[in-house]
């Protein structure tokens, strides 16, 4: 329980959001207009269309899971609640895995934690400097089917990284739309694993973060940023703010980290 909120330091781990923002990738992007203007209307309006699955998001079980969780449904319990970030970046590359053993070995991971992963990815992220919108969304490390049977056996609220995807990206729709990367990756891993992309990720392993874990109702938001290096391997309350939407898979949502110094 919080005592004094004066020593309470908030921090905001959420991307920016504009029509410029990329959705993932086939997805809409955020399209605004304004229907009033005050000048001429005496107040300014907006009508604003758009996916789910633009900027920081919370993908909700029904994302995946005929009879998953809508975003409304969602307890505020399991939205909200004690976490940690864990830095992986020393070992994160294009196309890279990252296991249950690279998080355990870096921050104090606990059984029903909500448990946010950095890549290090978030500096390519289109409101960085060093923006790299493909390297983001379509070359950024993921893990295989021993991190989501993890996930499972610590029953955690929900997860989080600061890249286009839970899922490696050569492990969704990507391979298909992206030949040359998915090209690039088979080297990578032939040359590191000696295995290629089939065997690394067979049919009845595709979209693991999602498939199989949503129907547990584990289930994660993509595009984690804003502040997140700040509070690199801390435990922290962190809370995930989507909108109380009925029917709703998915959403697009703020993070915000609590830190009692």
């Amino acid at each position: 329980m919080v005592k004094n909120w004066d020593k309470v330091k908030m921090y905001d781990l959420t991307q920016k959001l504009s029509h410029l923002t990329p959705p993932w990738p086939t997805y809409e992007p955020l399209q605004i207009k304004f229907f009033k203007r005050l000048t001429s209307n005496g107040a300014n309006g907006q009508v604003i269309t758009t996916s789910n699955h633009v900027g920081t998001h919370l993908d909700g079980s029904l994302h995946f899971c005929t009879h998953g969780r809508d975003i409304a449904a969602i307890p505020l319990t399991d939205l909200i609640g004690p976490g940690v970030v864990v830095d992986v970046s020393d070992i994160a590359e294009d196309y890279g895995i990252y296991t249950s053993k690279d998080i355990m070995e870096r921050a104090d991971v606990r059984e029903g934690d909500i448990l946010l992963i950095y890549t290090g990815y978030h500096k390519y992220s289109w409101d960085q400097p060093a923006a790299d919108e493909v390297r983001y969304m379509v070359k950024h490390p993921g893990p295989t089917r021993e991190f989501a049977e993890w996930c499972l056996k610590m029953k955690f609220k929900w997860l989080g990284v600061d890249a286009g995807s839970a899922d490696h990206p050569i492990n969704t729709k990507i391979r298909e739309w992206c030949p040359r990367q998915a090209a690039e990756c088979e080297q990578y891993f032939r040359a590191k694993y000696g295995k290629g992309i089939d065997d690394i990720f067979p049919p009845d392993h595709y979209q693991l973060m999602h498939i199989d874990l949503f129907p547990h109702d584990i289930i994660h938001v993509e595009n984690v940023g804003g502040e997140i290096e700040k509070v690199l391997g801390k435990r922290l309350i962190i809370g995930c703010y989507p909108w109380r939407f009925e029917g709703g898979e998915s959403s697009i949502c703020r993070i915000v980290a609590y830190d009692e110094e």
